[in-house]
């Protein structure tokens, strides 16, 4: 009897309870929805060379009197990056990174929970919760139409990409732009002028000790 009674208690609070409803649902559809999206789990950029222009600022344009920077870097998933031949260590980016080439929904490390669908920029979005294999836990939002990376949300910033580029068979973000989730305003200007995908590290870099 109190199996009874309780059942239709629960679902009304489901219901009720969007965010309640989106904790329990299962969130492998919509991983698979957005890895298909960029062209499969065995496209996802593992090594791969990349380069870069930004700079730091609250306008798209840098301040009068103030130049763009440039790099390249080399990166291995799912914990090296080097600049040269220099290896970045303890660095968050390297996070950054594995959300946006989605290194992070393959990690079997990976706890990934649904989270409430959200509007952002108009768009409606559905989003996903991972933590496990990232501290503190991250929030990523993807198109609903699309299934496309459209944000993601962590330690006190909120990143947004645009400008879908294909390289090799994979679909990345070129453009990225970075805002304090605190007043929304952006500080960071970031665009990928050029991805290559490596079949393995340079010889250098593969005698390379982990910093």
């Amino acid at each position: 009897m109190r199996y009874l009674l309780t059942t239709p208690l629960l679902l009304i609070t489901l219901l009720a309870c969007p965010a309640l409803r989106a904790q329990t649902a299962d969130p492998a559809p919509l991983v698979a929805r957005a890895l298909q999206a960029v062209g499969g789990k065995e496209k996802l950029l593992k090594i791969f060379r990349i380069q870069e222009i930004f700079h730091f600022g609250s306008t798209p344009e840098p301040a009068a009197g103030k130049k763009r920077s440039t790099r390249e870097s080399i990166l291995s998933m799912p914990d090296r990056w080097w600049l040269g031949s220099k290896e970045r260590g303890d660095e968050p980016a390297k996070h950054d990174v594995r959300a946006w080439n989605l290194d992070l929904l393959v990690d079997p490390a990976s706890k990934i929970e649904v989270l409430p669908d959200r509007a952002d920029e108009g768009k409606k979005c559905f989003g996903l919760r991972i933590s496990g294999s990232v501290t503190p836990e991250m929030s990523l939002y993807f198109d609903a139409e699309t299934a496309l990376l459209t944000r993601l949300d962590w330690r006190g910033d909120y990143y947004r990409f645009s400008d879908w580029q294909e390289h090799d068979g994979v679909r990345y973000a070129a453009r990225t732009v970075i805002f304090k989730a605190k007043d929304d305003k952006p500080w960071f200007f970031h665009e990928v002028t050029k991805v290559e995908r490596l079949a393995v590290l340079p010889e250098k870099l593969q005698q390379a000790p982990k910093p």
